[in-house]
């Protein structure tokens, strides 16, 4: 059948291989739930049929606040099939944030998951008028009504010719779903995007997977864009989707489901190619030696243009190293994605000479939201790009080096805010992204920045602080670094450790400490540190190099608000929280 509506998908699945065990699969609590295609289309209508008989009319809008789980999945196909607009948000927001969207978005009905989600929320809801119901998919409280609940609510209220009829009046542009950006500044907008927004997108990525590639994990937020788009081309595609059980057992769900494919961001890759690193060093001389050596090698591998020499070594490497490693994650992957911020380019081409080949990608909510990614083609995949534009899209560099789209992947506009969407997408239908990049002549893409971060010294010198931080956490003792400097004389910086590798490393030098900042505050950590900004600094002119920096003992997360839900740094708000330290490296 042709999918012209995302909740098309399920039925399309079940029309083309009715048979299939293990459509989606989540681990809780040390144990397997997998649905086959007939218990997961079932799910849905019934949650359909339950939505329909608790008054939810077309148009409304429906929020879900969890995790990732087959139901997710199955309540979102039921909202959009009874022509309502699923809602997701991030279960990791602020409970300000929480009161922003609620509000904003006028919530008919909001589906959350446990009992510390309910505590953040629960103080909120007094406030929301629109709000007729909250209903939690475990049964954690008998003051809300649970998912099982409302599943037999459905089957007790079939209505297959409203629903038939209500699935028959949507249109492959209406809008389907609102997903509210993490925001690294202000309050979240509402991006509105249409059926065909995202179906053009994941139809345009159908040829990245190889043939017999049919097992994907996931562990990335399916509220944000890029993993709900995958997850959707993974449903096309046929695949069995397994979600992790948390980001702390990743490597034992990749171990377990041996999966074909896995999206990712940079930092997840890096965390792997640290403990990569860090496992060479206990071995004997000799294999040590040829560990590192493997290593070294992997950092250089092309996917094109490789010498002989190179091959023979490579070959040899991959049977005493490489091999092993694969083993350790599970030895069966066709491609990684990853996304959400740059990856270094010498990482990418380790995964890759390891057996994960990385196809990295660029885009953002408003544009559905791939606007360029790699591909199997000549000069597809050159490492320290994001790839070449999607098919049936227009790009271009505008003023000050600005990527500018066009085309099917452009958003409809953000909610309730026609100003906002003004601001973005001009009267021509060029989207601006406000990111920087440099496009060659054969239509590669580099990305280069963002142009809001962008700051004059008081010399007049403007400085790029991403490339900088870019460059400089491509050591393993740094993990992440805001680099400063509006109208100053030189630039400066915030750094924070890797603090997984910066205490093995002091065991190993038989540095003695109990906390973080009595870490940093020994003399052998500050030697090596001022010698790994030394070695940085040499990549930059004088203008650009960090003169001065501190070294800060929190570790910035998600939960403490310094990170997006996709890691990316929230500079406005780590520039606040550490005003005062900034102030000091300007005195």
């Amino acid at each position: 059948m042709e999918v012209t509506r995302l909740f098309d998908l399920p039925a399309n699945y079940l029309e083309q291989k009715p048979e299939q065990e293990i459509a989606f699969a989540s681990k809780h609590r040390g144990k397997w739930r997998t649905y086959s295609i007939k218990e997961f289309v079932e799910l849905t209508d019934n949650l359909s049929y339950a939505l329909l008989a608790i008054g939810i009319k077309p148009g409304d809008n429906v929020g879900i606040v969890s995790g990732n789980r087959p139901e997710w999945n199955a309540l979102d196909y039921a909202i959009m099939q009874i022509a309502a607009v699923s809602v997701p948000i991030y279960p990791t927001i602020s409970q300000e944030d929480y009161r922003y969207i609620l509000n904003h978005a006028e919530m008919k009905i909001i589906f959350m998951e446990g009992r510390e989600l309910r505590n953040k929320i629960e103080p909120i809801l007094p406030e929301l008028d629109k709000l007729k119901e909250v209903i939690t998919f475990d049964n954690i409280d008998e003051k809300y009504r649970y998912l099982d609940l409302l599943v037999e609510l459905g089957k007790n209220n079939v209505q297959k010719e409203k629903l038939a009829e209500l699935k028959q009046s949507v249109k492959p542009y209406d809008l389907a779903t609102i997903i509210y950006t993490s925001g690294t500044t202000g309050n979240p907008k509402g991006v509105m995007l249409s059926h065909n927004n995202i179906i053009q997108n994941f139809y345009q990525l159908r040829h990245i997977p190889s043939e017999g590639s049919d097992r994907a994990l996931s562990f990335l937020p399916l509220c944000h864009a890029y993993e709900r788009m995958l997850v959707y081309l993974y449903q096309y595609l046929l695949f069995s989707v397994y979600y992790a059980e948390n980001l702390g057992t990743i490597a034992e769900n990749i171990k377990e489901v041996a999966p074909t494919m896995m999206t990712c961001v940079p930092r997840v890759l890096e965390k792997m190619y640290d403990k990569f690193y860090l496992s060479g060093k206990k071995l004997p001389f000799i294999q040590r030696t040829i560990y590192y050596w493997a290593f070294e090698l992997a950092k250089k591998y092309k996917v094109e243009n490789r010498s002989c020499w190179y091959n023979v070594r490579h070959r040899f490497a991959d049977k005493m190293i490489y091999s092993k490693w694969r083993a350790a994650v599970g030895g069966n992957f066709d491609i990684v994605v990853s996304g959400g911020s740059a990856i270094q380019k010498h990482m990418a081409a380790f995964f890759s000479a390891i057996g994960m080949p990385v196809f990295e990608g660029y885009g953002l909510s408003e544009s559905s939201p791939v606007i360029a990614v790699m591909n199997r083609g000549k000069g597809g995949r050159q490492f320290g790009t994001v790839g070449m534009k999607m098919p049936e899209t227009e790009l271009r560099i505008g003023a000050d080096n600005e990527i500018q789209c066009r085309g099917h992947n452009v958003m409809l506009g953000y909610y309730k805010a026609p100003e906002a969407t003004a601001q973005v997408i001009d009267d021509e239908g060029w989207l601006h992204t406000g990111d920087t990049g440099i496009l060659d002549e054969n239509g590669v893409l580099r990305i280069t920045g963002r142009l809001k971060s962008l700051f004059k010294t008081s010399l007049g010198k403007y400085v790029n602080p991403e490339i900088i931080e870019a460059k400089f956490c491509e050591s393993p003792f740094i993990e992440n670094m805001l680099v400063v400097g509006e109208n100053q004389k030189f630039a400066a910086a915030l750094i924070q450790p890797d603090f997984a590798y910066l205490k093995t490393w002091a065991a190993m030098h038989d540095v003695q400490f109990t906390t973080n900042a009595e870490l940093l505050e020994s003399k052998v950590i500050t030697v090596r540190f001022r010698q790994e900004v030394e070695k940085y600094n040499q990549e930059f002119g004088d203008y650009e190099q960090v003169k001065k920096y501190k070294l800060v003992a929190e570790e910035w997360s998600q939960p403490g608000g310094q990170l997006s839900p996709t890691l990316k740094l929230k500079r406005k708000v780590v520039m606040a929280q550490y005003a005062k330290d900034i102030d000091k490296l300007f005195v």
